[in-house]
């Protein structure tokens, strides 16, 4: 059995926490290749190691005194060799960075050592291969992501390797150009090298013991998930659920490798799965609940628009031509609203309406803003009758007014929109009638 474990920033903090992953992945053979991420915050009003390279780069680029805070890096990798009693010394790799800084190699080079360099670490703690993800991780010239020269290339490279440490985040061009995914791009690092090795599993450790049905931050102690599918997953991580990177889905998806959200801290819950498809009953008619906020409604008014050939696609036109991408357009006979991010629209607002105007000629066009659209999710709805009453019964019961209600074809999420000052109390109230009053 093969396992790609994936650690985040936060398991990697400090010595303590690199002792803890070094135990796990000791205790199962299986997990052979580690994807680390660069130390996280060790405590709160701590700075990420990511972060104090972005500024020490920015003191390099502006040819200001840099080396003090190039130390300052220094030494707390060195506080985590000591704390692991490691005969290792990152001397010559600082010095290369010293230079490369100096050189400008670029904010990518600069973000990219934080898991290169723990990654040295990690291997030489697990006395696993180190393998730099610039070797094997490939973009294009124009900085696009190269999946089938990525996967050709780890295939290749870990083929006859046993146990390896492939950092995560970054990789290069042709050219050895270093490029870095989006932030929490570790997580797309872990999903290639499972796909290249054709794991069984993919385990992304990190601070939480896997998905939980909404935000902690508005729901006192929400329940966890146990198992989740890919598609659920995608929707609730489009409105807002953030515990794995959203790219990270799409390579082991397509080879069918479930993924394993699991707790550093708590090794002994199993967290969340992510499958293909499932045939276990969920234990609640939900999966989770998520939402986001700052949206605007463009609300369209025109007499007999239905029977308007092409009434809709001169509308969508004009927010094309604007670059405004559209989040959800629910309609009726005589009227069509428009959901889109309010920092988007604010810019080229007039020029929308104006070109609305142009297009269409409504009769009537009304905006309104501060609104937070929620996403309530699980592949239980198809079966359960009467979920869109339940929703609407709960808001009712909260005196929150709804918006907008808007569910999807595949029946497996109805997206409502709420005023941006009831979103936590709607939040609330659809997890009291799903989760705690669940019947």
């Amino acid at each position: 059995m093969k396992k790609v474990v994936k650690f985040g920033g936060s398991s990697l903090a400090s010595a303590e926490q690199f002792k803890k992953v070094g135990e796990i992945i000791r205790q199962d053979p299986a997990r052979r290749y580690v994807v680390p991420s660069a130390p996280g915050k060790r405590f709160a009003g701590d700075t990420k190691v990511t972060d104090m390279l972005y500024n020490c780069y920015e003191a390099a680029e502006k040819d200001e005194e840099f080396i003090n805070l190039l130390e300052q890096i220094h030494a707390r990798y060195q506080e985590i060799i000591d704390g692991l009693n490691l005969d290792l010394s990152l001397d010559e790799e600082f010095g290369i960075i010293e230079e490369n800084f100096e050189k400008k190699a670029g904010r990518d080079y600069a973000a990219s050592r934080g898991e290169y360099l723990n990654g040295i670490i990690m291997a030489a703690y697990l006395d696993f291969d180190f393998i730099d993800a610039a070797e094997v991780i490939r973009f294009n010239e124009d900085g696009t992501f190269n999946d089938e020269k990525t996967n050709r290339l780890l295939s290749d490279r870990l083929l006859n390797v046993e146990n390896a440490v492939i950092p995560g985040f970054y990789g290069a061009k042709e050219d050895s150009t270093v490029v870095t995914f989006s932030r929490g791009g570790s997580d797309v690092s872990g999903s290639l090298v499972a796909l290249a090795v054709t794991a069984d599993l993919y385990e992304n450790w990190t601070d939480v013991s896997g998905f939980l049905i909404a935000d902690p931050r508005i729901v006192k102690n929400p329940k966890s998930i146990e198992t989740i599918t890919y598609k659920e997953l995608r929707e609730l991580s489009y409105m807002g659920a953030s515990v794995l990177h959203e790219d990270a889905i799409f390579p082991v998806r397509k080879a069918g490798i479930p993924i394993n959200i699991r707790n550093t801290n708590a090794p002994q819950d199993k967290g969340t799965l992510i499958v293909e498809g499932t045939c276990r009953q969920p234990k609640y008619t939900i999966t989770g609940i998520a939402g986001t906020d700052g949206f605007v409604s463009i609300t369209i008014e025109k007499a007999m628009m239905n029977s308007e050939i092409g009434f809709c696609r001169k509308v969508l036109q004009v927010f094309e031509e604007n670059e405004i991408s559209i989040e959800h357009m629910p309609s009726g006979i005589d009227t069509m609203t428009i959901f889109v991010h309010k920092n988007e629209f604010e810019e080229k607002e007039q020029q929308i309406l104006a070109g609305i105007h142009k297009a269409v000629d409504p009769d009537h066009i009304e905006l309104e803003s501060d609104l937070a659209l929620i996403a309530v999710v699980g592949r239980g709805m198809r079966s359960t009758r009467g979920t869109a009453g339940r929703i609407f019964s709960a808001l009712a019961h909260a005196h929150i007014n709804v918006k907008m209600i808007d569910q999807g074809s595949s029946e497996l999420n109805i997206i409502v929109g709420v005023r941006h000052d009831e979103f936590k109390n709607a939040i609330r109230a659809l997890y009291e009638i799903f989760v705690l009053t669940q019947i």
